[in-house]
């Protein structure tokens, strides 16, 4: 009982550092930009209908959306977009043309992320530097180049991965809780009646009094939110029991108290509106609180960068992306992955988000449309997934979704008024990712339709190879292919050229499905050819790491002999010539075709060892 205890107690710290870090350090920059904006009237009604606001976002989006609903749709355990998706995709597979929409959708939500991954690091480091300014404005030039080099920092050390540093995340991260909770309270003891704006009445009045200056606002208010989605992208590392103990016990409490306190210090002080936060920090803990806040800011950068690595895997594994060298930077944690082209290319985004923007308030015009448009295809996505998988009546579905969709809207459509002040360029940035997934999955199709055209059946061409057999040699072939049933390009070219066939031999498939896990016993699928030859497929979820020798040991409990010591792996590397036609515009091709020629090589992210294997190469034309 104890040992449970202990374990969840870990796992809710856990959560408090890597789930919880992005939403905590919201607290630097929201209420600045609601009332730096400018559309605001300073009076004391105001004040209280925006705290309002503040606490009842949290308590819609995060609290019942997030935490109460969204978290029950697991996928073997595992959530977030991907593997929402999957679930929905699933509920409707006997509907293929809404499970196709659903697909796009879907995987155009998991683009906006890297437009969201883009955006926050730079944000939250940049506003934690700025406090700076408020010790001594001499250091205004200087946020900048202290951002750049924080942010390379971070990047440089993701190779070495989160292992080492990763146990510090939850107490610092508790730390900065109990810190934004004290700086809170400190101001609410001063000015108690603010706590009367825990009543939605204030909001709701709020609402009806300005309801043009509160749909102007509420793309500032949605700052709060920062970092929801990560409560659900991280259910499979911490489980939801510690998640929703970490939110109600300790973040949203925290939060509360530190919008509330800032809320008692307008009141008191309207020019302190400039920043709040900092303001609100008493004179002799102002460096300590900044130095804190950039640790914080690092940490919520962290688990931010640690999901683009485990989003771009899925995605890899589903076929939407080209195969990316994947570091594994734990012998312990399988989920802890470096991607170098990822990293460095979010670095560079980031770095450009920087200087294009200067200021955490200029980003923040650019924050919320690609985050507000996530949540909303969340809530779509879930609602096919309640409906159509869970089987719920429909005027349930409706109602426990609608709400949140309805929010969602208007939260996204007051985000559109910021398009071109900012808006734009994490959208960019998504739609950029978009174009490469798509291009990539119908150039795949196209290149697997092209090699079906012309690819012999494999049962016949064995029945007429074994009339005449070649000279067969001791060891095992195995032909990696991408159909099964048919010849690999790899085969013909090793009859044509070497002549001999190997004593054993085996034409794998790797297929890979939409869930997250596929276990052991469900790895191998095996059909005896004759001959000594076997057509194996080898199945993987999205997020388990493809390993074609260790899955092959199995097909040992098929009469299937295999020695890793004496087998030989043979690809096809095929080159792609774009032709003009039928299919994609002809810069399209021109992209997948680059992009093939790019991908990681198939041994390396099939973990093949590299001493025993043999590339064969072919053209195909598109």
């Amino acid at each position: 009982m104890s040992a449970s205890k202990s374990s969840l107690a870990a796992l809710t710290l856990g959560a408090i550092g890597v789930v919880y870090g992005d939403i905590g350090t919201s607290v630097l920059y929201a209420v600045k930009e609601v009332f730096g904006s400018g559309h605001v009237p300073f009076t004391p009604e105001n004040v209280f209908g925006v705290m309002s606001l503040f606490f009842w976002t949290l308590t819609v989006i995060v609290s019942l959306k997030y935490v109460l609903l969204v978290l029950r749709a697991d996928n073997h355990g595992e959530g977030g977009l991907v593997a929402m998706l999957a679930l929905a995709s699933q509920a409707v597979k006997d509907q293929p043309g809404l499970r196709k929409v659903l697909l796009t959708v879907g995987i155009f939500g998991t683009c906006l992320f890297y437009g969201d991954g883009v955006i926050t690091p730079a944000i939250s480091v940049l506003s934690a530097v700025e406090g700076l300014e408020v010790v001594s404005p001499a250091f205004k030039s200087a946020v900048i180049p202290l951002t750049l080099v924080i942010l390379f920092c971070l990047f440089a050390v993701q190779k070495r991965g989160t292992a080492g540093i990763g146990k510090f995340f939850g107490p610092i991260t508790l730390v900065w809780f109990g810190v934004i909770a004290s700086l809170g309270l400190m101001h609410i003891a001063g000015n108690p009646e603010i706590l009367w704006a825990l009543s939605p009445h204030y909001a709701l009045r709020f609402i009806w009094d300005n309801p043009h200056t509160t749909f102007i606002i509420l793309g500032a208010v949605v700052l709060c939110v920062t970092g929801g989605e990560a409560l659900y992208a991280d259910m499979g590392h911490f489980g939801k029991k510690p998640i929703r103990l970490a939110w109600f016990t300790v973040v949203m409490p925290a939060l509360t108290l530190n919008y509330f306190g800032q809320g008692a210090l307008l009141l008191k002080d309207p020019e302190s509106v400039k920043n709040p936060f900092f303001i609100m920090t008493p004179e002799w803990a102002l460096i300590p609180v900044v130095v804190l806040a950039t640790l914080a800011t690092v940490i919520a950068s962290q688990a931010l960068i640690t999901g683009a690595f485990s989003v771009t895997k899925q995605v890899i594994q589903l076929g939407f992306l080209p195969r990316l060298q994947v570091l594994h930077t734990s012998i312990k944690e399988v989920g802890q992955i470096y991607l170098p082209f990822v990293n460095w290319a979010l670095f560079v985004a980031i770095v450009l988000a920087v200087v294009l923007f200067k200021s955490s308030s200029n980003l923040a015009a650019a924050y919320g449309i690609a985050v507000t448009l996530d949540m909303l295809i969340t809530t779509v996505l879930t609602f096919f997934v309640i409906r159509y998988g869970w089987k719920y009546p429909l005027p349930l579905c409706i109602a426990a979704t609608g709400i949140f969709f309805v929010v969602d809207l208007a939260f996204f459509s007051s985000n559109l008024l910021k398009l071109f002040e900012g808006g734009w360029f994490p959208l960019m940035i998504g739609g950029m990712v978009f174009l490469l997934m798509n291009t990539w999955y119908n150039g795949r199709a196209q290149l697997n339709a092209a090699l079906k055209q012309d690819a012999l059946d494999l049962t016949s061409f064995l029945d007429a190879v074994f009339i005449s057999p070649p000279q067969r040699v001791d060891g095992t072939a195995v032909f990696l292919t991408g159909d099964t049933g048919a010849v690999p390009n790899a085969l013909l070219h090793n009859l044509k050229h070497n002549k001999v066939l190997h004593k054993h031999n085996l034409f794998v498939t790797v297929r890979s499905h939409e869930v997250p896990w596929i276990r052991l016993d469900k790895r191998v699928e095996i059909e005896a050819l004759g001959h000594d030859c076997w057509q194996v497929v080898v199945n993987y979820g999205f997020k388990n790491d493809p390993d074609v020798p260790k899955a092959l040991e199995q097909v040992r409990n098929y009469g299937c002999e295999f020695d890793s010591m004496t087998t030989s792996y043979f690809l096809s590397r095929d080159i792609v010539i774009p032709t003009i036609g039928a299919g994609m515009a002809p810069w399209r091709e021109k992209l997948f075709a680059q992009m093939h020629l790019n991908a990681s090589a198939a041994a390396e992210f099939l973990n093949l060892p590299n001493n025993s294997v043999v590339e064969l190469g072919s053209k195909i034309e598109i």
